[in-house]
């Protein structure tokens, strides 16, 4: 396990999840075990931990043993956590955490192509299998490509992107980060707020390539169907496209969406709340965690507790 791994809201974590002994929690993204970690020594309890890939789980094998049985590892998704979990013998769960987006030893790892400051082959896949990074900007037309970068990574100067990108690779192809990052910076003016410029691009590729939006609709789902009534849901979110998705999944599924327009009349009589929020708000790092982990300061915790509701159907899923 690396010593260098900091997780994130920690302490915020634990106080929204409120570990009991004798219960069981998901981790449905382990990383390099900084959550297990913490829940497991706050209380007697027991841990599935799931993470896609497979160095995570590999380097995991030391902190499960250090655990007495009490860590379970499962290599996979978080979104098929209900199968995952019932192929263990698990068919309720009394807390779900999800710590969103790519972990610290991913981006450290420049072999694993997710960083523009480390020069490594243009990947980005959190698995070993799959369409790469690079096979995206070599192979997308200009269109498109711009498209994908300004919805997932929300860069207004998309279509300057994209063509950057198209003219560079008709050069030559595009298989490196740091290749991919300096075009990107000489098309778009320096940033004021000292964010690099090739930021949102690489942001867009890697949550393409994973389906990570996709893969949290999948993950808020399944923890609905798989928390018992009063098991807590947390979700860590990194940027605004996911913490908008957990934001109105939580807001719906505990009776808070709106209507459309007051002067529409009101709804039929919709399904029960699945969940009940235990934070109005979204909650985010102090000064000091920022200053301790940079990484921390986009950081947004939201959380809720699941009533004695069913789950909704997917074909009300919103």
């Amino acid at each position: 396990m690396s010593a260098a791994h900091i997780p994130v809201l920690a302490a915020e974590m634990l106080a929204a999840l409120d570990p009991r002994d004798g219960q069981t929690y998901l981790d449905g993204t382990f990383g390099r075990g900084g959550y297990s970690r913490a829940i497991l020594q706050a209380a007697d309890c027991a841990v599935c931990a799931v993470d896609c890939d497979p160095d995570a789980i590999a380097q995991g094998n030391t902190l499960a043993a250090s655990f007495d049985g009490r860590l379970t590892l499962l290599q996979g998704r978080f979104g098929t956590m209900i199968e995952l979990l019932r192929d263990a013998g698990i068919e309720r769960l009394d807390g779900v955490v999800l710590d969103l987006g790519v972990s610290s030893p991913q981006l450290d790892d420049a072999a694993r192509g997710f960083s523009f400051r480390q020069d490594g082959p243009l990947d980005m896949r959190m698995t070993r299998d799959g369409q790469t990074a690079a096979e995206i900007v070599n192979g997308l037309d200009e269109k498109p490509l711009a498209d994908l970068i300004r919805e997932l990574g929300e860069e207004r100067h998309a279509r300057r992107v994209a063509r950057a990108i198209v003219r560079a690779r008709d050069t030559s192809p595009i298989e490196s980060t740091l290749q991919l990052a300096q075009i990107v910076r000489d098309a778009l003016p320096h940033a004021k707020d000292g964010i690099d410029p090739a930021t949102r691009t690489f942001m867009a590729l890697r949550i393409h390539v994973n389906d990570e939006l996709g893969e949290l609709e999948r993950g808020l789902r399944a923890a609905e169907a798989m928390l018992q009534p009063g098991g807590r849901l947390v979700v860590i979110c990194f940027h605004s496209l996911e913490d908008r998705r957990v934001k109105n999944f939580l807001r719906s599924r505990s009776g808070g969406a709106p209507r459309v327009s007051r002067h529409m009349p009101l709804p039929e009589p919709g399904l029960a709340p699945s969940f009940s929020l235990i934070h109005r708000r979204g909650i985010t790092p102090g000064d000091t965690e920022i200053a301790a982990n940079p990484r921390a300061r986009s950081a947004r915790l939201r959380a809720a507790v699941r009533t004695e509701a069913p789950a909704w159907p997917l074909e009300d899923a919103a």
